[in-house]
């Protein structure tokens, strides 16, 4: 089969999607890449990637440019006559669809998680909600990333049950995020470490304020911050703020980093405490390497930290409660943290290893390729 895999940008393939790739590949598919220009285009090309390029505003919600959207995707979907399409983030679910159903094409799409336009009711969540009601009808099968995103769709009507399912996120490679001793020891100053895009529901202003309360109790510990500033971002934290953060001391910014691995492994605990999440690869990343996780006890965060296991769980827009419990891991012992992050391991071997997602799509594919 000519399958396409479509994303809002190179990166999201580059980073998430080729495990899927090269196993599709593997199976003897014919595998062609679909996403908008950025720094990651030209890498995938120059590996071999057959990719071709799409206009897409990812973050802006403008009729006119989606309808326009909508008539380029079905005039390159019709060029490369493709036998199926996987769509991956929400405008190509929705307009990529919408552009296949007229050529009858069969997609897959995904649902990585619901974004900023379900956390807050109103005219936005409405129409997202109509959009995704409408071009759903056309998807032979949707997945989700976690089981409250799956019922909530089916609650609230936007797809039937039977083409609904859950894939456990986009997998971790367990062989590439495998835990290395990093030489820590008990001498050295705790370390804190948030990956994200520095947004507002990410839970970053909780982090900050709950750090600060931690140094203004005395506690000895390092707060780090790794992602790229987003500014245009309807939610993002403005950058003045976030240099404010930086000056005063409360938190080490870090930048971006186009391997989080070294990263994570100076680190003693990764810390998310986002509103809502699909399913967090960040907080996979982190179990993967053995590190312990405090997050909020949120959908996707709470189907990878399971509280008192592998992390502990916080309430949501709580920098009380962030700060209480990132206090409690500072004070267990190293071998109280090194049995939590091998527990967190185990979760990701089982649960949500890359072998265990690719072989539920291929499952799907393949039972869709007889029915045809």
């Amino acid at each position: 089969m000519r399958i396409a895999i479509v994303t809002n940008t190179a990166w999201n393939i580059f980073n998430f999607r080729l495990g899927l790739v090269q196993a599709l590949q593997n199976q003897g598919h014919e595998v062609v890449l679909i996403a908008p220009d950025d720094k990651y285009t030209d890498r995938l090309r120059e590996s071999g990637f057959e990719l071709y390029s799409i206009n897409m505003d990812s973050r802006g919600v403008n009729p006119v440019k989606d309808a326009t959207l909508t008539l380029e995707f079905y005039r390159l979907y019709k060029k490369l006559r493709l036998d199926l399409i996987l769509h991956f983030t929400v405008k190509p679910n929705i307009y990529g669809t919408l552009a296949a159903s007229r050529l009858k094409i069969p997609v897959i799409n995904n649902v990585c998680g619901l974004g900023t336009v379900f956390l807050q009711q109103g005219v936005v969540s409405v129409v997202a909600k109509s959009l995704y009601r409408v071009s759903f009808r056309f998807a032979q099968k949707v997945f989700f990333h976690n089981p409250d995103d799956y019922h909530l769709f089916i609650k609230e009507r936007l797809l039937e049950e039977e083409r609904a399912d859950v894939v456990p996120g986009s997998g971790i490679d367990i062989q590439r995020f495998q835990p290395v001793d990093n030489g820590n020891d008990e001498s050295e100053t705790f370390t804190f470490l948030v990956i994200s895009r520095l947004i507002y529901d990410k839970g970053i202003v909780e982090y900050i304020e709950a750090a600060r309360r931690l140094r203004e109790e005395g506690v000895s510990v390092r707060f780090q911050l790794l992602g790229a500033k987003d500014p245009v971002h309807k939610r993002g934290i403005p950058v003045h703020l976030i240099d404010q953060w930086i000056q005063s001391g409360v938190v080490d910014y870090l930048g971006t980093t186009d391997d989080v691995r070294s990263v994570i492994q100076q680190a003693d605990c990764v810390v998310l405490p986002s509103y809502r999440e699909g399913l967090p690869r960040t907080l996979l990343e982190a179990a993967s390497l053995h590190k312990p996780i405090v997050a909020t006890d949120t959908p996707g965060c709470r189907h990878v930290v399971e509280h008192g296991v592998n992390g502990l769980l916080c309430k949501v827009q709580d920098a009380d409660d962030l700060a209480d419990k990132m206090l409690s891991v500072t004070q267990f012992s190293r071998e109280e943290m090194r049995e939590m992050g091998a527990r967190g391991r185990k979760i990701v071997e089982t649960k949500f290893s890359q072998e265990v997602v690719v072989n539920k799509y291929i499952q799907v594919i393949e039972q869709m390729s007889l029915n045809r």
